[in-house]
């Protein structure tokens, strides 16, 4: 087994030479995403509109929902595969915009996905906005090789344009819903129905074509819609759609709750985690139904796990719920753009301490990654760029934790070292964390990070495989670095197995 970023630097991806080979399957032609362009930003205006104007997706899920059984599916949206009691399969989420950072993930997941039964995208399918001429590169192509079905739940930017491509790739062609009537003028409705972005009239011509790289038997799965269960050997899967802005409707809330009955151990997979970045999101059922968690929680639901996409990394959480362990995992680091482990400060929450709590990237390696793409687009290389080993020393200094790494020379934490960490927006201790850090971390991760696309290894990738007994469930998370190394042999960042009995 390959070095992990727990045993070396060089099993984190720093200063290995060989890149990878993930370009041959590249197309020739790449459109690289610049999250500050004003015209990403005002394509992906749907999300600020719903907050503002109200959030018309749980009526369009809701459509869409009618829509699918009128067609024939399962009024119990519940997928019954044939799978024996021992399987296996993969998650992967926030898949990516087509670029280099996704397709490093691909030779990897081809390799350790080998044998599996299906995958599930759990979030985010396609960037920016979820049009349907852009799966052809983000979706059917760099999953072209992989001999299974892929389920998928959508995530916010999916909904961008209506949900009308996922819809057709996902859930049998579906056709396009009917034009709802015109809101009354002058209302909140109205305003926002006269800004929403829709979808090109054009768009989706090329998406037959693009079919045709997934076209093997093997690989069709029809999904009831945009939430579903999956029932596979001694488990259920069941997957939920929280649309625009992290929450689920009513319907969807008690569709939730009737499927999660019964003694079956369930694994939740979701667009928006539950715990992440060391804060607890229950996930709001609308119309004062209660949280997603609340059912989690239920000891007569026999949840096991919940994991959630839309962060662009990957976190651990195994918290206790009464006399049982019910793993929280973040698991979006399958292609986007990474979101900074290093801002999340030291973790004490629901009973999990830091040494239960996993994370990959690990926090020095995000500080490291994040200073030197700031020394270079602001050309203060030396003075602001962070080694390896020097970002590893601040982090553990600041959070009042020993190094995670297998340590080497002992490294001097310097003022520069300490300075650059606070402008990033490093964590720290919860007794320490004054009022001036904690709006300085928000402004970084909400503001600054997502324009940090780069494309030069090593990228941080992330994706799992869970292989499923009547006994337990091994999940593992493998890295994706974008170096040669890492391809050949994905290294395990974190495992864990969780019993079923």
């Amino acid at each position: 087994m390959s070095d992990s970023s727990r045993d070396t630097a060089e099993g984190a991806g720093w200063g290995t030479a060989e890149r990878g080979a993930y370009k041959q399957l590249m197309p020739p032609r790449v459109e690289k995403v610049s999250w500050l362009s004003p015209r990403t930003l005002w394509a992906a205006r749907n999300g600020v509109l719903a907050s503002w104007f109200g959030d018309p997706t749980g009526r369009t899920r809701s459509r869409w929902v009618a829509q699918r059984e009128a067609a024939g599916a399962p009024a119990d949206k519940v997928i019954r595969r044939t799978d024996q009691d021992r399987f296996s399969f993969m998650v992967i989420g926030d898949t990516g915009e087509g670029d280099d950072p996704q397709y490093a993930v691909v030779p990897g997941f081809l390799k350790v996905s080998q044998d599996t039964d299906f995958a599930v995208v759990a979030s985010d399918v396609i960037y920016p906005v979820g049009s349907a001429d852009d799966y052809g590169t983000n979706f059917f192509r760099p999953y072209a090789d992989y001999r299974a079905p892929i389920y998928a739940i959508p995530g916010n930017h999916d909904w961008y344009e209506g949900l009308g491509a996922f819809m057709r790739v996902f859930c049998d062609d579906a056709p396009p819903l009917a034009p709802e009537p015109a809101p009354r003028p002058l209302t909140r409705a109205w305003i926002r129905d006269l800004l929403w972005h829709r979808p090109r009239p054009t768009d989706g011509q090329h998406l037959d074509q693009a079919r045709q790289l997934r076209s093997a038997p093997a690989q069709q799965a029809v999904q009831p819609g945009p939430y579903w269960a999956v029932d596979a050997g001694p488990l259920r899967i069941i997957g939920i759609d929280t649309g625009l802005l992290g929450t689920i409707d009513a319907e969807q809330g008690a569709w939730l709750r009737e499927v999660s009955q019964g003694p079956r151990p369930k694994i939740l997979i979701t667009g928006s985690p539950l715990y992440v970045d060391g804060e607890h999101h229950p996930c709001t059922i609308e119309g004062g139904h209660g949280t997603v968690d609340d059912i989690v929680r239920d000891p007569d639901h026999h949840y096991v796990a919940a994991i959630g996409g839309d962060i662009h990394n990957y976190q651990r959480y195994p918290v206790q719920v009464d006399d049982r362990t019910i793993q929280y995992v973040v698991a979006g680091g399958g292609g986007a753009f990474m979101h900074a482990t290093h801002t999340i400060p030291r973790i004490d929450i629901a009973n999990v301490t830091e040494k239960d709590f996993r994370c990959y990237p690990l926090r020095g390696d995000s500080l490291a990654f994040y200073s030197g793409l700031y020394g270079r687009r602001l050309r203060l290389r030396r003075l602001f760029a962070l080694s390896e080993a020097e970002a590893m020393a601040v982090i553990a200094e600041r959070l009042g934790i020993p190094s995670t790494r297998t340590p080497g020379e002992p490294v001097r934490v310097t003022r520069r070292a300490r300075i650059v960490a606070s402008l990033l927006g490093a964590g720290g201790r919860p007794d320490r964390t004054s009022r001036f850090r904690l709006p300085v971390r928000k402004i970084y991760t909400q503001l600054f990070s997502p324009s940090s696309a780069t494309y030069s290894p090593p990228f941080f990738k992330c994706f799992l495989r869970l292989d499923v007994t009547p006994e337990a469930v091994r999940l593992r998370c493998f890295a994706a670095t974008g170096n040669r190394a890492q391809e050949i042999d994905p290294p395990v960042e974190d495992e864990v197995a969780i019993p079923l009995a």
